[in-house]
């Protein structure tokens, strides 16, 4: 017999974190799709790490889309409002160049971040598989906020300007898909 983590189907907070935690994933890959498509002309040197960070998140999404599927769920209703507003976030910030694109990340993960501890403290004895869902992600994400953090310096334009920005569209994002 397999040892799977505990489902609570009485626990529906489990499925709908997991549906907006996928969709917020798609919304990164496609933030690092627009970036690595105008990096090519604005910052070339960072094409490389921005490829990689998309594919640590293709991964992640993976791991929500199949914990989902396990469940028999359907994706979140803000999957591709997601896609859409990270495509454009992305695409805007490329044009601006690496400290645009850098201090997205740090905004984007700032909040990202701060949702999955919360989540894995709402969850933690009541969903198992949710918990190590979200746990198997957590620190490629720290990492992309540090490494991004490290190309930025305190009080940046590009931090100041966008930060507010960005994480109140991120909060949005999430605020919207765990209604939907």
């Amino acid at each position: 017999m397999i040892n799977r983590p505990a489902l609570h189907k009485d626990f529906p907070l489990g499925s709908r974190i997991l549906k907006v935690n996928h969709a917020g994933e798609h919304g990164a890959i496609c933030i690092y799709t627009g970036q690595i498509l105008v990096a090519r002309l604005t910052a070339r040197d960072m094409i490389a790490e921005l490829s990689e960070f998309k594919s640590h998140e293709e991964k992640h999404r993976a791991i929500f889309w199949a914990e989902l599927q396990r469940r028999g769920q359907r994706r979140c209703h803000s999957y591709w409002l997601c896609a859409l507003g990270g495509f454009v976030l992305g695409l805007g910030t490329g044009l601006f160049g690496r400290k645009a694109i850098a201090a997205t990340t740090v905004a984007v993960e700032r909040v990202v971040l701060r949702h999955l501890e919360h989540q894995l403290a709402q969850l933690r004895d009541k969903d198992d598989a949710a918990v190590l869902a979200i746990s198997s992600i957590i620190e490629d994400e720290r990492r992309h906020h540090d490494h991004s953090a490290s190309h930025l310096h305190d009080g940046e334009f590009w931090s100041r300007l966008l930060s507010p920005v960005v994480e109140a569209s991120t909060e949005a994002v999430i605020w919207i898909g765990m209604r939907a």
